[in-house]
């Protein structure tokens, strides 16, 4: 047998994420405390990549370790340092950590974000322990965005963490994680100063401690209710789908956020449809724009289509019926005109009066008092 059969052969390596609201409530602690034990039960364990953050009790925890070194690139003149995952391969253990699973990669890096080599990992038969925060999961970008004023760029599809085999929340008061970052255990003074006017509000990580529990609450809930059990399949039965109308204005990628949320709780398929009379005619930036927030709802797993016809009303909700749509998501109109005017959705209204029709208004941040 060739290697690459055996390579083939080889069952896929689990993920576990250990998952929290704010930087400093413990996940990485945590992440090598499981680490350490698995190690003393005889794993093979190594850290694939570790931030240390000036946190001494986390660092402390590395002890006994073998941290694979990073790999170091250089990008517009300045040296920087990623997870080596080629030396990880090599090295092949039985568990890899590798810290910050939505973190960017640098320019000429192999994959673009972590979680990607994290993937390659896993295919490669290697179990990962792995952290993040919940406000990074791509389908809460516009809540966390409303909430704390603070757009965040590194995000997760939600199918990505689905991949794990078990997500676990690693969590601390508020008021507890207040107190670690006036102690100095988080960031040191100056940052920590930044922190509390900004972000780490009580009201603030109050909400997104809230945010977090739903979420590992319906994690554990989709992973009990396992493949194989007849009674879950029995509650899993797909009665929704929905589909959600894309345009070139910038409120189609919250529509897709939540959509593509919903959809997820309810187990349903979920269409992305953009209509045009002639894409030829639509100007660079607006078609640029367009195909932007088709690639993204791809890349959250929803099914595309761009369809042809010079009433959009009618090949939307035409398209609705032959695919047995139950839900349509359209942006609330900003003016009177177009198609992102009152006009479409009172015509798909019109038409689909036996369809639910949700609105959804692009709302901006709530100011924190």
């Amino acid at each position: 047998m060739s290697s690459s059969s055996l390579t083939d052969a080889r069952p896929r390596g689990e993920l576990k994420i250990f998952l929290g609201y704010a930087a400093g409530v413990g996940k990485t602690y945590k992440m090598l405390l499981e680490a350490q034990e698995r190690r003393r039960a005889g794993a093979d364990v190594v850290v694939g990549y570790f931030e240390p953050h000036g946190r001494a009790d986390t660092i402390a925890k590395l002890e006994g370790l073998e941290v694979i070194p990073r790999r170091v690139l250089e990008y517009r003149g300045t040296r920087f340092e990623e997870m080596d995952t080629d030396a990880i391969l090599a090295r092949h253990p039985e568990v890899a950590v590798v810290d910050e699973f939505p973190h960017t990669n640098v320019p000429g890096s192999a994959r673009t974000k972590r979680w990607e080599d994290v993937l390659v990992l896993m295919d490669a038969g290697i179990e990962v322990y792995t952290t993040m925060n919940v406000q990074h999961l791509e389908s809460l970008n516009d809540q966390v965005h409303q909430l704390t004023g603070i757009r965040m760029r590194e995000t997760l599809p939600d199918w990505v963490m689905k991949q794990a085999s078990e997500v676990v929340m690693v969590d601390l008061t508020p008021r507890a994680l207040l107190n670690r970052l006036e102690r100095g255990a988080v960031y040191k003074a100056e940052k920590a100063q930044q922190a509390k006017d900004n972000f780490f509000k009580e009201s603030t990580l109050a909400a997104l401690r809230e945010m977090a529990l739903r979420q590992t609450a319906y994690e554990v809930e989709l992973r009990h209710n396992a493949p194989g059990d007849s009674a879950a399949e029995a509650r899993r039965v797909q009665t929704e789908t929905i589909l959600v109308y894309l345009t070139s204005d910038p409120a189609a990628a919250a529509l897709i956020r939540r959509a593509k949320r919903v959809a997820d709780f309810f187990h349903a398929a979920c269409w992305a449809v953009a209509v045009c009379d002639d894409l030829e005619k639509l100007d660079a930036a607006e078609r640029q724009a367009l195909e932007k927030h088709l690639n993204f709802a791809r890349n959250l797993h929803l099914e595309t289509r761009l369809l042809e016809g010079a009433d959009t009303a009618e090949e939307l909700v035409k398209f609705a019926r032959d695919r047995g749509v139950t839900q349509v998501y359209l942006s609330r109109p900003r003016n009177g005109q177009g198609p992102f005017g009152r006009d479409l959705v009172k015509q798909v209204v019109r038409l689909a009066q036996d369809l639910e029709i949700t609105i959804v208004a692009a709302r901006g941040p709530v100011k924190n008092a």
